[in-house]
């Protein structure tokens, strides 16, 4: 003779929920990561601790505003910024595009 237990119901239905709970938040932290981008600030405070790891630097800026970029087949959004500093007396002028995501510098450019 078997008898149904409720207890035993709800034991169930409580560890289908706690995996699809589970799993829910996973997956919403996964997609939050990946839309996430940097501010402009954070940025170029990243070109900013590369530069400096060469020597100082005079002056730096960034242009607030996301430009679309497509290299290619590769479609991102980009900030464009600059960081000036002394090289051999002269002052040299770098200009740059970092990816909105990673803050990865994807040009970069020197003028005297």
């Amino acid at each position: 003779m078997t008898t149904h237990q409720p207890f035993n119901y709800f034991k169930s239905g409580l560890a289908i929920g706690a995996t699809i709970g589970l799993a829910s938040g996973i997956a919403a932290t996964i997609w939050v990561k990946n839309r996430k981008e940097l501010s402009a600030d954070d940025v170029l405070d990243q070109v900013k601790r590369a530069f400096l790891t060469e020597g100082p630097i005079e002056g730096s800026w960034i242009n607030f505003e996301k430009q679309p970029l497509r290299k290619f087949a590769v479609h991102s959004n980009a900030y464009s910024g600059g960081i000036t500093r002394m090289e051999d007396g002269e002052l040299a002028i770098y200009e740059f595009l970092a990816d909105t995501k990673t803050g990865t510098v994807l040009d970069i450019t020197r003028s005297i």
